[in-house]
């Protein structure tokens, strides 16, 4: 089968793998129907991924078909459609049981598939712990519409219930990528007074407005004057989705006092606490990796009619056409948003 591989630090190519096999009772074997480039994926082929293991299949965002499973596997059934969870989790550990499943202890737990064992963008791919990572699609859900509730939007849907967001609270969100959209989507079902969305690039500030109308969608330089501006002085919660120095500064200077700001983004360099700047500010700040194990109530949502992603997919390539997508990817531009990869 075709599958994209890490070659190297700065090298994914495209090769011939086997078809996978089941190997444990829990596993299941899925045939990919609609995959996607994650910004996570482009961290893993610059190196800024240390676990990543070389020679893998990268992808970790996908749905499918399942073709097979193991002896242990009740939840789904060959023909079945699935959502598979960014993190295979054993369900058992201390950590899994809390869910804190970005932590399960098992070896082949948290993110593994696409990063230490072979991923989704290829034509199968085989899923451990398939009985608590893989989530029936409801039948009224197409795969592009549940594309994203194992990953990008199980990030925002997670960033949002760590926030422990209120009605009527105002919501800033930092980065209008696909995390960003994706936590402000969540977001707007808690019932917020307020969203609003801070990105310095004019054409991504563009697509938030034409994707959420009713945030206000500005640059960077005007939040000091739009947070001043508010009841409290700033945000009730700040979702930083953007990555950069910058944006993790304007997180925590967007926040009030008290606030809650939750880091979603993944960083590629060290950041810097200013605590001295920011003493007095008393601000509870929670940042990591998606704890994944939302999916079901997500595909809910989406069923429901509450969440609305497809308009992130701006591109879509063939599986044999992924070089060219991931190009596309990194380069910006277009106006891309999400690229979708159909084997």
């Amino acid at each position: 089968m075709l599958a994209y591989t890490y070659i190297d630090n700065g090298k994914f190519e495209l090769t011939e793998k086997p078809l996978p096999k089941i190997q444990g009772p829990r596993d299941a074997i899925v045939r990919v129907t609609l995959a996607s480039i994650c910004t996570s994926d482009l961290h893993i082929k610059r190196g800024a991924v240390p676990r990543a293991v070389k020679g893998i299949t990268v992808g970790h965002e996908m749905v499918g078909v399942v073709e097979e499973v193991g002896g242990a596997v009740g939840n789904v059934s060959p023909g079945d459609r699935v959502c598979v969870n960014v993190e295979t989790f054993c369900g058992e550990c201390w950590f899994c049981r809390r869910g804190y499943v970005n932590n399960c202890t098992d070896g082949n737990g948290g993110w593994a598939l696409g990063c230490r064992i072979d991923g989704g963008q290829a034509e199968y791919v085989r899923v451990p712990f398939a009985d608590t990572g893989l989530v029936k699609i409801p039948d009224g859900v197409s795969d592009e519409a549940a594309l994203f509730a194992g990953d990008v939007l199980a990030t925002g849907y997670w960033a949002v219930r760590i926030s422990e967001q209120e009605p009527g609270d105002c919501v800033a969100v930092i980065g209008a990528g696909p995390v960003g959209l994706c936590a402000a989507a969540c977001a707007r079902i808690k019932r917020p007074s307020s969203i609003i969305i801070c990105e310095r690039n004019a054409q991504r500030r563009a697509f938030a407005k034409r994707y959420m109308p009713e945030a206000e969608v500005v640059p960077p330089e005007d939040m000091p004057r739009l947070m001043q501006a508010l009841p409290r002085g700033g945000a009730d919660r700040v979702l930083e989705c953007g990555g950069t120095a910058a944006s993790f500064e304007a997180a925590w200077r967007s926040a009030r006092p008290n606030a809650c700001v939750v880091v979603a983004a993944l960083y590629e360099q060290a950041q810097t606490l200013p605590l001295p700047d920011m003493y007095g500010k008393n601000l509870t700040v929670k940042f990591g990796g998606v704890d994944g194990c939302d999916c079901a109530e997500i595909l809910s949502l989406i069923e429901r009619g509450e969440i609305d992603t497809v308009p992130l997919i701006t591109h879509t390539f063939a599986l044999k056409d992924i070089a060219a997508g991931y190009e596309l990817f990194e380069s910006g531009s277009d106006g891309v948003m999400k690229v979708a990869i159909k084997p």
